[in-house]
């Protein structure tokens, strides 16, 4: 069999990237209402509400329970996947982005007074509150359920 045919009819694959756009498309659409401006780089971007990580996990493994079992050994790795991928999300990311933060009002601090640029500001929002990685997980979990192709 053809392999993107494959691909692109694997209800797996399919419900794990909608998560992930329905997620960054909701993200620009709440960018848009919280700033009142359209900010097309929210499309593309990490960070943010809802969480993509969290909606293309949590599909990915919903979807992999119902195809083939909520007891089976590739729900359950799909499941750690989803586990970790949300804590890292929440946490380690988080706290990068916070650094950067620092790091940034560091910067500008340093180069007051001063015409040369030291250094390309780091991006800050790269991780994601509790709130958005469970808003994302509602998410992910929520099409396959309802949008069983």
């Amino acid at each position: 069999m053809n392999i993107f045919f494959e691909l692109v009819c694997n209800k797996i694959l399919i419900h794990a990237a909608l998560g992930w756009c329905i997620a960054q498309i909701l993200k620009f659409v709440v960018g848009y209402i919280k700033e009142g401006r359209i900010t097309l780089r929210l499309l593309l971007s990490s960070g943010g509400n809802p969480s993509s990580h969290a909606a293309t996990v949590t599909a990915l493994a919903t979807s992999t329970g119902y195809q083939h079992g909520f007891d089976s050994a590739m729900f359950a790795i799909s499941f750690v996947l989803a586990f970790i991928v949300m804590y890292d999300a929440a946490g380690v990311r988080r706290a990068a982005g916070e650094q950067a933060k620092i790091l940034n009002r560091m910067m500008r601090e340093l180069e007051e007074g001063k015409t040369d640029n030291m250094q390309k500001e780091l991006k800050e929002l790269i991780g994601h509150t509790p709130f958005q990685v469970i808003v994302g997980a509602i998410l992910g979990v929520f099409i396959p359920v309802v949008i069983r192709l």
